[in-house]
């Protein structure tokens, strides 16, 4: 019996339930595929059935306001996500008349779609056969080939999808990938692998010469950049303010309080004698609170945040915010750190 059609096999009974799974409708395969992009699949689950409960179809997500879809993403992070797939949602219905793409080809034509996951739609919602390759495939053929090509080189991912091509040979594709998808999330797992358990373990290459842990092999180490964020939460009667990131970075499109960026962390007293934050003020302040330190990780990111609560009545930077009552504030999409602070209440305490 062939690999593939074991892995298959096993797929077929031992699968996870996943709604998703319960469709060949190419706008929410798409939709799953875009959301468990760096997103673990119990995360993604519960977002993506109020995603699809709000935008049941292209169509309505297309005609959906920017905060609206933010909103709805919020605490899935990487931003960028929800934004191309609305650009996508209006791309389809304003200029394929809301036929979704069923093609390859095609939907690589969408904002926001590469190639695995234009292979994933078109195996699963349109049977073409081409293999999808994410990161549960890389180590699943890895493993199995003993293959010690780096996967974040272009020959690396050249030599895999090989593989992966080879192996979906005359097979139900779309099954296929989910199955390689599913085997690598359950059972070739990356740090601890149910060797034990793996229904082809006899025919894993790297297994039979231990190097099971060192792979799959990359080239390139993540080089980790340190931001320092000061948020200044600024509390006039009951209002605060707030400001939409537009810039080319993480979070464009949500909303924050006024920011001064440091190049390294800096005390509260070195903080408000800097221009930055006196230009943004007449006269004294008075700062009700300092919070601790907050490290929150991005993928190429380490973001040291720390939030400071100001009653002023002298802000006079009030043109360039949007000042928002805050009872109101819920309302507005913002970063995932940023909505814990201020689940906290410390704004109305």
């Amino acid at each position: 019996m062939k690999i593939s059609d074991i892995i298959i096999d096993y797929y077929y009974k031992n699968k996870r339930e996943l709604v998703w799974r319960n469709t060949k409708n190419p706008y929410s395969i798409w939709v799953s595929e875009i959301m468990l992009q760096q997103t673990r699949v119990n995360q993604a689950k519960d977002f993506f059935n109020r995603f699809i409960s709000c935008f049941p179809d292209v169509q309505s997500l297309a005609e959906a306001d920017e905060n609206e879809v933010l909103k709805l993403w919020q605490g899935l992070g990487y931003y960028s996500r929800a934004r191309n797939m609305h650009l996508s949602a209006k791309f389809i219905v304003n200029e394929l008349k809301g036929s979704f793409p069923n093609k390859y080809e095609d939907l690589l034509k969408l904002k926001g779609v590469g190639e695995y996951t234009a292979a994933a739609i078109a195996s699963i919602s349109f049977n073409e056969q081409i293999a999808a390759v994410d990161g549960n495939v890389y180590r699943v053929l890895s493993r199995l080939f003993d293959e010690h090509s780096p996967i974040d080189t272009a020959k690396g991912k050249k030599r895999f999808k090989e593989l992966a091509a080879y192996m979906i040979e005359e097979q139900a594709p779309g099954d296929f990938n989910q199955a390689m998808m599913e085997f690598g999330a359950t059972v070739c797992i990356p740090a601890k692998p149910n060797c034990n358990q793996c229904p082809v373990s006899t025919q894993c290459l790297a297994l039979s010469k231990g190097t099971v842990l060192q792979l799959p092999s990359k080239k390139k180490a993540l080089k980790v950049k340190n931001r320092y964020l000061h948020y200044l939460i600024i509390i006039d009667n009951n209002n605060t303010f707030l400001q939409k990131r537009k810039n080319n970075d993480i979070w464009k499109g949500l909303y924050e309080f006024p920011l001064i960026e440091t190049q390294k962390q800096i005390n509260t007293q070195k903080l408000i004698s800097g221009d930055d934050f006196r230009k943004l003020f007449k006269g004294k302040v008075h700062i009700e609170h300092v919070s601790e330190e907050i490290k929150h990780r991005l993928s190429h990111q380490m973001l040291h945040i720390r939030f400071y609560k100001i009653v002023a009545e002298n802000f006079f930077e009030k043109t360039a915010y949007t000042s928002i009552s805050i009872d109101e504030i819920e309302k507005y999409p913002v970063p995932k750190v940023i909505d814990k602070y201020i689940r906290e209440g410390v704004l109305k305490n």
